[in-house]
């Protein structure tokens, strides 16, 4: 009686232990899946751009310095990798990017364009979806880094070889802002 005891409280044990284990596991998976996700929103995001870009050329053939912010922008957020450089280098081509519509604001003919409204209309709803990943991904590091610094599951974090992940973080503040619209 006493040895199936023991082997229950062993079987209780490692139970416990494996559903540790593999909770850590699913985390760290969740927080990779979210990653992807933001990549590849930022991959279509950065898809659109040189489309865009050739829109409003055609319309506005001296504003090059622009054009070129958009594009170098766009060449630093394609190369980014870890999580710090590529929240820069989104913020970056954000602001370009603002600086793009700005420019189409100033061009009547422009903003009437079928192309440039159909082009204008996937940015927007690519940027809602850069939001929801990024949102996403945060609430994915939050799950995992919690595991990884409560207890139980603290315990088998290095067993795992999970550690704490890094959030995704507008670096600009003027990114947190909420943008002016006029009428």
């Amino acid at each position: 009686m006493k040895t199936i005891l023991v082997l229950g409280v062993i079987a209780l044990i490692a139970i416990f232990f494996v559903a540790q284990y593999n909770r850590l596991i699913r985390l760290n998976i969740s927080v990779n899946e979210a990653w992807a996700q933001i990549e590849v929103q930022l991959k279509r995001r950065a898809d659109l751009i040189p489309n865009l870009v050739e829109t409003v050329k055609g319309y506005a053939k001296h504003e090059q310095s622009t054009f070129d912010a958009v594009v170098a922008a766009r060449a630093k957020a394609t190369s980014a990798s870890t999580v710090a450089d590529v929240a820069a280098a989104d913020g970056m081509l954000t602001q370009a990017l603002r600086g793009l519509l700005a420019v189409a604001e100033a061009y009547p003919d422009l903003k009437a364009s079928t192309n440039f409204l159909a082009l204008q209309e996937e940015l927007s709803t690519t940027e809602n979806k850069v939001a929801f990943s990024r949102q996403f991904y945060n609430d994915n590091v939050r799950s995992l880094n919690t595991a990884v610094k409560t207890v139980p599951t603290n315990f088998f974090a290095g067993f795992a070889k999970v550690t704490e992940r890094e959030f995704y973080e507008v670096e600009d503040p003027q990114d947190r802002n909420a943008p002016k619209v006029t009428f």
